[in-house]
C-alpha cells in the first residue's frame, strides 16, 4: 500500500488521484501504458506533460476537468485562447446561459448597426466591446455545459451515445 502525500501544494493531478483513494501504482495498472514514476513526475512537474498523459489519467480519473486544466494553464496554445472552466451545477449554468441570451437579445440590432458598413467607428467601439463580452459569456456557458456533460457521462449519469451526430 502507497503511503499518503503531506506534501503541500499538490497538482491537480495529485489531488484528483488522492480523492479517488488511488496510490500511483494502481492507477498506473489502470491506465496500462504509465508507470507509476511518469505518474509522480506528472503530479510534481519535474517533466512537462503530455496531452496523451492527461487524457489518460482524465479518463482514469473520470475527470474531464483536468483536460480543460491542462488547456487553459499548460499548454502555451490554450493558455492564451482556452479559459478554465469553473464546475458547476446544472441550475447555475442555465441561469447564466439565459442571461447572457436575453443579454444578447436586447444587443443584437445594436450590433447589426455597428456592423452594418463593415466598419467599427471609435462611436460604437464601446458599444461593440460590451457586445463581445456578452457573447464571451455565452461561449464560456456553452463551455461549461459541455464540461458538465462530460463530467455526468464520466460518472455515467448520462449516455454518451445520446450526443452522438
Amino acid at each position: 500500500m502507497g503511503r499518503s502525500s503531506i506534501k503541500e501544494n499538490k497538482s491537480i493531478y495529485q489531488l484528483t488521484r488522492e480523492e479517488l483513494k488511488l496510490t500511483r501504482e494502481k492507477a498506473s495498472e489502470l491506465i496500462g501504458f504509465m508507470s507509476p514514476e511518469r505518474i509522480e513526475k506528472i503530479e510534481n512537474a519535474k517533466v512537462n506533460v503530455q496531452p496523451d498523459d492527461v487524457m489518460a489519467l482524465a479518463e482514469c480519473y473520470k475527470a474531464p476537468k483536468l483536460c480543460n486544466y491542462y488547456c487553459a494553464n499548460e499548454c502555451p496554445i490554450g493558455q492564451k485562447h482556452v479559459p478554465e472552466i469553473e464546475i458547476k451545477d446544472l441550475a447555475q449554468i442555465t441561469i447564466e446561459t439565459l442571461n447572457s441570451l436575453n443579454k444578447i437579445n436586447k444587443e443584437k440590432d445594436r450590433l447589426l448597426e455597428i456592423i452594418e458598413d463593415g466598419m467599427i467607428t471609435d462611436d460604437e467601439l464601446n458599444d461593440f466591446v460590451c457586445i463581445k463580452k456578452t457573447l464571451d459569456k455565452i461561449s464560456l456557458s456553452v463551455d461549461t455545459l459541455q464540461l458538465w456533460i462530460d463530467q455526468a457521462i464520466a460518472n455515467g449519469n448520462l449516455d454518451e451515445s445520446a450526443f452522438a451526430d
